[in-house]
This record gives C-alpha cells, structure tokens and sequence, in this order.
C-alpha cells in the first residue's frame, strides 16, 4: 500500500455572487446566490514510501489545495485520503506526527516568541527528548544557519529567514511524510544550493517528499517523477525525464562546415527535418523528431556534403517543457495510469 494515498480527491469551494459595497451585501442576504469552484477534481495519486515527488502547474491549478487535503487542513468535498493508512481527518493527531508541511507563504511559528522558543514548543509538542532534539537543531544549523535566527522574533524575521527556521520546525520531529510548498522562496543562492542539498540527503534517507515549486531548480537533481496539475486534475504523472521524451520530442542540431550548403540540397538529405539557415552562410540548423532521427543519423547524412567544423545538439529543459504546459503551447492529456 502507499504511503500517501488520494483516491477521487475532490475539493469543491463556495463563492458568494454579490455586488459591491453595503447595498451588494444587503442583497446577497435575501439572493442567497454562490458559485462554485472546484479547485481539485476526482484526483488520483499515490505515493510510495521514499519516493521525491515534484508536483507542479500554473497559479490557481489547485497545488497548495491538494496539499492541505492531504495534510488534514482542509476537508475533501467527495474522495478520500490516507496517510500510512490513516485519514487526516479521523486520525488527526496520528498523522500530524507522520508528516511535517512547510507552506512557503505562511508560517507555523509562533510570531510573539524567538525561534528558538517556537521550536521548543513543537519539540515538546511532539515528544522529542532534550538529546535528539539538539543533534536536530545542530544539523539544521549547519544547513539553514539558524544561529543568528534563534534569538529572532516570529514577527521580525526577513522572508528568508522566516523560509529557514520554518523548514528546521517542519523536519524537527522527522517525519517519514513531508510536504513542501515552495520551500526555498526567499533564499539567497548559497543557502538555497545548501537546503537542496540537504532534501537530496533526507530523501536518501528514506523520507518521502511532495514538492511544489516554480522554481525548477527546487526538482531538477532531487525528484525522479514529475506530477503535474491543471484546473483540478492531473495531466501528467511520470519520470521527469519522460516528459521530455512525451511532450518535447524536437531536437535542434547545429551545425558549422567548412563550405556553405544550399539548404534544398540538405533538405533532400535530411527528409522530414526542418532546416533553417544560421547567422552566415556556413551555419544551419536542422531540427528533427528524435523517434524519427538521431543526432548521428544528421550528421551521417551531412557529413559527405560537406567537412564539419562543429556541431552540437540543443535539447530542451525540462524548465522549457513545464513553461510551454503553462502557456497553453502543449495541451496534454490526462495519464489515465
């Protein structure tokens, strides 16, 4: 069984349909009129212990509501919910000690007492003995440098370090089940290369992750399987890599020789590429389908018109793939695995 399991996963939210002002809210009390928005529609997910998984899509596709589903914060309209075979809602305290959740624009800290304060409560709120409790505080020190976060109160702490000591409160009592919502918002680049090394070594550990992130710095080198999520439903659930190899087949070989080509004639070698001209006469590109021609094919077939000087291969990011899904350039089909 999974570890983390939604099963027709629906979370549908009331919107009151009202004009502005005191006369719109006079009026609503006798028209009584709503719609409704469903922000997660009949989802499908399970995720396997020790699994690192990216869960990514456009604002509003309904991200940070699936991970308050399936943290116990919000209850489902229809469909379930089972965290190591408990439901959030019936087993709130069980699950709430299997799971840690770091939401990047809120925070868990008590905003009126120093960090060090915060993180002592939820140490004794979760039991922790006063040993593990420092070899924790340690190790998130040397990551997150939280010295200088401690003596801080919640409330004036910086954006970065509020994202640092809210990352040490989620992982304080290590959970087997983390949820991460845009976890280094905020971050300058060496303490983010830091806290990415640190989730590649807590998932080597074993613990499994769900990570949302616009920053796809955040999944590259640290998830091995991509979900992604539009209006309410999933339409993409695979290796990160397949991805590519689905949605972004196109590969563009360029190319410099050492005497110029006339484009008719590398078409006629070239069939079912697409060759443009480069910035001089002795440059072009050939863009191809990768099912349909390899890099090497190309060049084989190039190579007796011409010497080549240089070539190389242009593939796309998977940054590339995920902003082309956004902007609506692919439309991808649901993976009804």
């Amino acid at each position: 069984m999974a570890l983390v399991e939604a099963r027709q996963l629906t979370k549908v939210f009331r919107r009151p349909e009202k004009d502005p002002g005191l006369r719109g809210a006079v009026k609503h009390l006798f028209t009584r009129r709503f719609t409704d928005k469903v922000a997660v529609d009949q989802l499908d997910l399970a995720i396997e212990a020790g699994e690192a998984v990216a869960y990514v899509g456009p604002n509003g596709a309904g991200k940070s509501t699936t991970v308050k589903l399936l943290s116990g914060i919000l209850v489902p309209t229809s469909g379930e919910v089972r965290i190591d075979g408990l439901s959030p809602r019936k087993d709130r305290v069980a699950v709430a000690h299997r799971i840690g959740v770091l939401f990047g624009q809120r925070t868990q800290l008590w905003w009126d007492l120093p960090v060090a304060e915060s993180l002592a409560v939820l140490r004794d709120v979760y039991g922790i003995d006063h040993g593990t409790y420092r070899k924790r505080l340690k190790r998130f020190d040397e990551v997150l440098e939280l010295g200088d976060v401690l003596p801080v109160l919640g409330r004036k702490l910086s954006l970065g370090q509020r994202m640092r000591a809210d990352l040490a409160a989620a992982l304080l009592h290590a959970p087997p089940v983390v949820y991460l919502d845009e976890p280094t918002i905020g971050l300058d680049l060496a303490v983010k290369d830091r806290v990415r090394e640190f989730f590649r070594t807590v998932r080597d550990e074993g613990t499994t992750v769900m990570l949302t992130s616009h920053d796809l710095g955040d999944i590259e080198g640290f998830c091995r399987r991509l979900v992604i999520i539009d209006s309410g439903r999933i339409i993409f659930d695979g290796a990160l890599e397949a991805v590519k190899d689905a949605f972004a087949r196109e590969r563009i070989l360029n190319v410099e020789a050492e005497t110029a080509v006339p484009v008719a004639t590398l078409r006629e070698v070239l069939p079912g590429a697409t060759v443009e001209p480069g910035e001089t006469p002795l440059q072009f590109a050939v863009r191809f389908d990768r099912f349909a021609m390899t890099a090497g094919q190309a060049v084989t077939a190039i190579a007796p018109l011409t010497n080549l000087v240089d070539f190389h291969v242009d593939e796309p990011s998977i940054e590339d793939v995920i902003r082309r899904v956004y902007s609506g350039e692919l439309q991808l089909e649901r993976d009804s695995a």
